[in-house]
C-alpha cells in the first residue's frame, strides 16, 4: 500500500472513530475505472476493456447486529444517516445513500444475513466525470460486508451484486463493466471483461515502461445516467436485437453487419444503436490484438474511431468532450476519446511522454477560448481493485 493510501486509510478511520465513538472493523479501498475501449457494449453481452484508477472509495465499517445501518460521507455535507436494514426498498431513496443502502439490500435479498453496520466514506473518485464514482462506493461496502459477515462471495458475485443495487435499488440502468472494474482490475493490467459469461483476462497495459502515457480529461460536465438518456439507449439496442432476432447485439457478427443493418429498414436511430454495439465490440477484440502483440501505439487510431461512433451513432458526447479529442489529436496525441457512459464526464489521450505538456496545454488553452470551465488533467495508471487496507 502506498503512503498515501495509509495515511487516507488512517484518516477514514480517525473520523469513523469520531462518528460512532469506537474504532471500526476494518477499513476498504475500492477504485473507480477508465474504460480504454468498450462504450455501450456491457449491457448488450459484449466486450469491455477497463482498468483501475489510483482514485478510491475508502470506507471504514464495523458490523452490527441489531438491524441497523448507519451511513456518513466525508464528501457530503449532513450527519450520519441512520436506517433500518429490514425497511430499505428500491427507489425509496434519491440521496448518495442509495448507493450504499442499496448493496445492503441486495445482499440480504440474495439470501446473506447482513444485519446491519455503522460505515464512514472518503472518496478521491470524481463524481459525475465518468469514472465510476457510484461503482466504487457500492463495490467498496460490497467487500467490507462480504469480509465482516463471513459470506464468503467472490470479486465478481460482489461486482455482480453491486451492478443489481444499482439496477434495481438506485434504478440505474447500468451494465456490469463498472462494478466488474472496480472489484476485479489487477495493477499494471487492462482488464478484457466478455459481459455475457463474465469470463476475464488480465492484459498488461505498462504505458510507462513503453514511452507512453495515458491522460484523463474531466470536462467538468456533469452526467447523471438515471435521467432517461441511457435508458433510451439501451431500449433502443434491445429493440435492435429483437428485431434481428439475437438475444443481444453481441450476437450480430462485425462481417454481417451491413446485411442486418439492412434488415433494420428505414429505423435509422436503431441502426445507429446497432451499427456503434457491433463495430465497437470489433474495435475492442483490435485493441486486444494489438496490446497481446506489443504494438501498443496502434491502437491510437481505434480510440479516435470509437470517439467517433459514440458522437455520431450513439450520439452521447458534447461539445466539451469532442473539443478534447480533437484538440489532442491535432496536437499530437496518439488517439483520444470520450470514457463512461457520456453526457459530459471526461476523455482519455494516449500520448508519448514527450507531448504530454504541449497537448495539456492546448487542451486547456481550447477550453479557454471556447469559455468552458477549465478541465480537471490527470495521468491514469493502471492500478489495484478492491481490497482490505487495514
Amino acid at each position: 500500500m502506498s503512503e498515501s493510501s495509509a495515511a487516507a486509510a488512517e484518516a477514514v478511520a480517525a473520523r469513523f472513530e469520531e462518528l460512532y465513538g469506537s474504532a471500526p472493523d476494518g477499513v476498504w479501498a475500492a477504485p473507480g475505472r477508465v474504460n480504454l475501449i468498450g462504450e455501450h457494449t456491457d449491457y448488450n453481452d459484449g466486450f469491455v476493456m477497463p482498468f483501475a484508477l489510483p482514485h478510491t472509495a475508502v470506507a471504514a465499517v464495523s458490523r452490527r447486529d441489531d438491524g441497523v445501518l448507519r451511513l456518513h460521507s466525508a464528501d457530503v455535507e449532513g450527519p450520519v444517516v441512520e436506517l433500518t436494514v429490514a425497511d430499505l426498498t428500491p427507489e425509496s431513496d434519491k440521496r448518495w445513500t442509495a448507493y450504499p443502502a442499496g448493496v445492503v439490500w441486495a445482499l440480504r435479498e440474495a439470501g446473506h444475513a447482513v444485519t446491519g453496520a455503522d460505515v464512514h466514506l472518503a472518496s478521491t473518485v470524481p463524481s459525475g466525470a465518468g469514472l465510476s464514482s457510484s461503482a466504487a462506493l457500492e463495490v467498496v461496502v460490497a467487500l467490507a460486508l462480504n469480509d465482516l459477515f463471513g459470506l464468503g462471495l467472490r470479486s465478481w458475485q460482489l461486482a455482480r451484486l453491486s451492478q443489481r443495487a444499482e439496477n434495481v435499488y438506485v434504478g440505474a440502468p447500468v451494465g456490469i463493466m463498472d462494478q466488474t472494474a472496480s472489484a476485479c482490475c489487477e495493477a499494471g493490467h487492462a482488464l478484457f471483461l466478455d459481459t455475457r459469461d463474465l469470463s476475464q483476462r488480465q492484459i498488461p497495459f505498462d504505458l510507462a515502461a513503453e514511452g507512453m502515457r495515458l491522460l484523463v480529461v474531466d470536462t467538468q460536465v456533469k452526467h447523471s445516467h438515471s435521467e432517461g438518456e441511457y435508458g433510451k439507449r439501451r431500449e433502443g439496442c434491445e429493440k435492435g436485437a429483437a428485431l434481428l432476432g439475437v438475444d443481444a447485439l453481441r450476437d450480430v457478427p462485425y462481417e454481417e453487419l451491413d446485411a442486418a443493418l439492412a434488415r433494420l429498414g428505414d429505423d435509422e436511430e436503431v441502426r445507429r444503436l446497432v451499427r456503434h454495439v457491433v463495430t465497437e465490440d470489433h474495435r475492442v477484440e483490435q485493441v486486444v490484438s494489438l496490446l497481446e502483440s506489443g504494438d501498443t501505439r496502434a491502437i491510437g487510431p481505434l480510440l479516435v474511431e470509437g470517439h467517433a461512433s459514440l458522437r455520431d451513432d450513439f450520439r452521447v458526447s458534447c461539445p466539451e468532450l469532442d473539443l478534447v479529442v480533437d484538440t489532442a489529436v491535432s496536437a499530437g496525441a496518439l488517439g483520444a476519446r470520450m470514457t463512461g457512459g457520456g453526457f459530459g464526464g471526461s476523455a482519455i489521450v494516449l500520448a508519448e511522454e514527450a507531448d504530454v505538456p504541449t497537448i495539456t496545454k492546448a487542451v486547456e488553452e481550447a477550453f479557454a477560448s471556447a469559455g468552458h470551465k477549465t478541465p480537471r488533467v490527470f495521468e491514469a495508471v493502471p492500478s489495484a481493485g478492491a481490497r482490505r487496507v487495514r
